[in-house]
């Protein structure tokens, strides 16, 4: 015969608290000291208490459907130069969509805050958070160049970041899965019989994505042979550091001269980029797409079938940064996590005619 489940309000009775508190403890809430949270939670295991999974789902599903009167806010902290300066650039917007979408469909209401306010500092805005009854971020749209940690009372927040920056603290990250992304090109271009594939990409981006992008090019590029392979074109070449930031601008090209010299010297079949990297070049070259060699986006925007390429899916990373979010907020879990996890997001193929098969 099965052994009747332990309840709530079986531990409640053996702890000498009302059924809420236990319910409060084993949510972690911050509500409660911490060393009652501890003992409670201890008992609870050696009564082997387990939630219910079915009434957790139910209880979740009640959330999702009944209307709020005043439906909980998630911030989203950004940190550009300019408040909306985000928004004029690649993938950025669509983080936000998404993550906007997201946070409507569970009954959140997202909020802006832009880091660089006037006399707002990480101390400020802890503080107005907290004021507001607001306890999770998403941290998004960090510039490269402003890699500096965040100091938030992080006690108080659960925290999502999508993207790399800032590196500290180590939060939980979403973001696209740039080097699947251009494993994927590599592979389905391969696939069609091209062999001599040029790879163009500005450092600054690279830099951003933890060189990701050129990690997977070359991991691809080890399957062809030796006298297959071309170089990498990684531009602007100059030093220091500061000048591959060029985030800010929507459009950056490749420099002609070292370009050409390079286009010249190693005779791509086929180039994986970003469209506005390379294009105006190669017009200017007098070169066209496909007739004198193939080109494949890595940041496709468009699946109509005009150009070949991987689709990033960034309203996903969006959607995905507010779910993990809601979780951590679902099981009250605060802090900089002990160990932080990053879910990658995959690109998807889309055939085009810039790149037919040459098979």
């Amino acid at each position: 015969m099965n052994e009747r489940r332990i309840t709530l309000a079986d531990v409640a009775k053996k702890a000498g608290v009302h059924v809420t508190t236990v319910s409060l403890a084993l949510r972690n809430h911050p509500r409660l000291p911490e060393q009652t949270r501890e003992r409670i939670k201890k008992l609870a295991e050696q009564l082997g208490y387990r939630p219910d999974p079915f009434l957790q789902a139910l209880v979740a599903y009640r959330g999702k459907t009944t209307p709020r009167r005043n439906p909980p806010t998630l911030a989203y902290v950004t940190n550009w130069d300019t408040r909306w300066g985000w928004k004029k650039v690649t993938a950025h917007p669509d983080f936000f969509a998404g993550a906007l979408a997201k946070a409507n469909e569970l009954g959140f209401h997202l909020d802006h805050f832009w880091l660089r306010e006037p006399g707002l500092t990480h101390v400020r805005l802890s503080h107005i958070l907290k004021a507001r009854g607001i306890n999770g971020m998403i941290i998004a749209s960090h510039q490269r160049e402003t890699d500096v940690a965040l100091h938030f009372e992080w006690t108080h927040f659960s925290a999502v970041k999508i993207d790399y920056f800032p590196h500290q603290p180590e939060l939980h990250n979403v973001t696209n899965n740039q080097c699947g992304i251009v494993r994927l090109a590599m592979q389905h271009v391969m696939a069609m019989g091209y062999r001599r594939i040029g790879f163009v990409m500005h450092r600054g981006w690279d830099h951003s994505v933890d060189h990701l992008w050129t990690a997977g090019f070359l991991c691809e590029q080890a399957n062809l042979t030796e006298a297959e392979r071309i170089p990498i074109f990684l531009f602007p070449e100059a030093e220091p550091i500061e000048a591959w930031m060029a985030e800010s601008k929507s459009h950056v090209v490749a420099p002609p001269v070292s370009f050409t010299k390079w286009f010249k010297k190693h005779k791509p079949e086929v180039i994986i980029s970003k469209a506005s990297f390379v294009q105006p070049l190669l017009a200017d070259h007098g070169l066209r797409v496909p007739r004198d060699l193939a080109f494949v986006d890595v940041f496709l925007e468009s699946a109509d079938g005009r150009t070949a390429g991987v689709r990033q899916n960034h309203e996903t990373v969006g959607e995905l940064a507010v779910e993990i979010l809601a979780g951590q907020l679902h099981h009250n879990k605060y802090g900089v996590p002990v160990i932080p996890t990053t879910t990658y997001v995959e690109g998807t193929w889309f055939d085009g005619a810039t790149c037919p098969s040459r098979l």
